[in-house]
């Protein structure tokens, strides 16, 4: 089963209950649990996730997710090849005006062949992927 890439918009939308987006991310968060759909996301979105935590309430959350995604090596360090075409793209622009963690993730999840990702970030649409929420 391809797994599912993890985004920091729609992680912080989880543990975030005053987000905006908070029910829809919790919604499906709860069907990707359910479903036993395996997960992925960067050691880059986990560092954007501890730098938006770091004075918030859930910042233990970050934290645990962390460590979970480890053990589990589903926490993945981008290759010299995924910085070097995240920066192409982020020159050219080609997913508009994506920041480069985001161009990151594009590169890891065209390279690991991962279609879906846990976000409503337009940006990933514009890049070609399905958002979940």
């Amino acid at each position: 089963m391809t797994p599912i890439f993890l985004d920091t918009v729609g992680l912080l939308a989880v543990w975030d209950i005053g987000d905006q987006w908070h029910e829809a991310a919790d919604a499906a968060y709860g069907r990707i649990v359910s479903a036993r759909q395996p997960v992925v996301t960067t050691t880059f979105v986990l560092l954007e996730c501890g730098n938006a935590a770091a004075r918030r309430t859930y910042r233990e959350d970050v934290c645990i997710l962390r460590r979970t995604l480890e053990l589990r090596n589903e926490a993945i360090v981008p290759t010299d090849d995924d910085w070097a075409n995240a920066w192409d793209a982020y020159q050219q622009g080609r997913a508009g005006i994506a920041g480069i963690v985001d161009y990151v993730s594009f590169a890891v999840m065209r390279r690991l062949d991962i279609r879906q990702a846990f976000t409503n970030d337009r940006h990933f649409q514009e890049a070609g992927f399905e958002t979940l929420f």
